[in-house]
């Protein structure tokens, strides 16, 4: 059984085996991998052993910025935070998004994993081929790119400290514009807006474009033909930002989830307004942070 001492060598063992506890479907699967890889032995307590002790210094490291970043310190010209050091810090445009994402534990059953990404935002000229009818040529194309991510098993407010750090981290504070795209829950828009309150908060065009398909199938569920006019009309007011038109389509609906999608969108008017997002060269999807709740949380855990 391979024994972890405090040489070189065993390091990179250690490093090896943490590697593949992270990656692999189970701590018995690292072990397996590991001893055909490198022909030597090791246990999967062993790799769980290495791959906890790594997620509790981690974990330590990070309560320690996030105590540093809410600490309060008296200066000459009244009080001031102190804050992480930053590390790749995002310039001119970024974005944070926050999602949950709901995992099974063993002996404790369901719970949300609450999950937060820091991205820079890259603005570009639109190539022909990303012309359509509601992207017009002259309008920029945004993409979101070095994603940084933070994740905690709590409520609202533990990740409210989480998402504070992260953008700190990111040097969010000090962008000239930051957006904000989350799936329109209103946990998310409280957090975000507490701890960056100049962020343009924006409701996912997928996700919203969703509630109005969900909608369509449930009202006219043996006519397709006839939802997918009713939807498309919708989709063209909802760019538009006539999301007044789209709220009374939607309660006109003869079905009892219709009313709640009302409230869904007259509440989120403001973060609808998606045909100036894009016209301002803004992000209107945050594929960016399910992505990572899909495969930082749900494909390991």
């Amino acid at each position: 059984m391979l024994r972890l001492r405090a040489d070189r060598w065993s390091e990179g063992a250690a490093r090896a085996a943490l590697r593949l506890g992270l990656e692999a479907p189970s701590f018995d699967r690292a072990a397996q991998t590991y001893e055909v890889t490198t022909g030597w032995r090791i246990s999967g307590d062993s790799v769980r052993r290495i791959s906890e002790g790594a997620g509790a210094s981690i974990r330590a490291m990070r309560e320690a910025e996030v105590a540093q970043a809410h600490a309060v310190e008296p200066s000459g010209a009244g009080e001031a935070e102190t804050t992480p050091g930053p590390i790749d810090p995002v310039k001119e445009q970024g974005n944070v998004s926050t999602d949950g994402v709901f995992i099974r534990i063993r002996g404790e059953g369901w719970k949300e994993v609450k999950v937060t990404a820091a991205s820079q935002a890259r603005v570009s000229k639109r190539r022909a081929g990303q012309v359509s009818a509601r992207h017009l040529a002259h309008e920029p194309v945004v993409k979101l790119e070095r994603h940084s991510y933070q994740a905690t098993l709590g409520d609202a407010d533990d990740m409210a400290r989480w998402e504070y750090v992260e953008g700190l981290r990111r040097g969010l504070p000090d962008c000239a514009c930051v957006t904000s795209v989350n799936d329109g829950a209103a946990w998310v828009e409280r957090i975000t807006r507490a701890n960056f309150p100049d962020a343009v908060q924006i409701v996912d065009w997928a996700h919203a474009s969703q509630h109005v398909h969900h909608a369509a199938e449930r009202a006219w569920p043996q006519q397709p033909d006839t939802a997918k006019a009713w939807v498309e009309a919708q989709l063209d007011a909802l760019w538009a930002g006539e999301t007044r038109v789209v709220a009374e389509a939607i309660g006109g609906l003869p079905h009892a989830e219709a009313a709640e999608l009302v409230g869904y969108f007259s509440n989120n008017a403001e973060r609808m307004r998606y045909a100036e997002f894009c016209a301002q060269g803004l992000s209107i999807g945050s594929g960016v942070v399910e992505s990572g709740c899909k495969t930082v949380i749900q494909r390991r855990l």
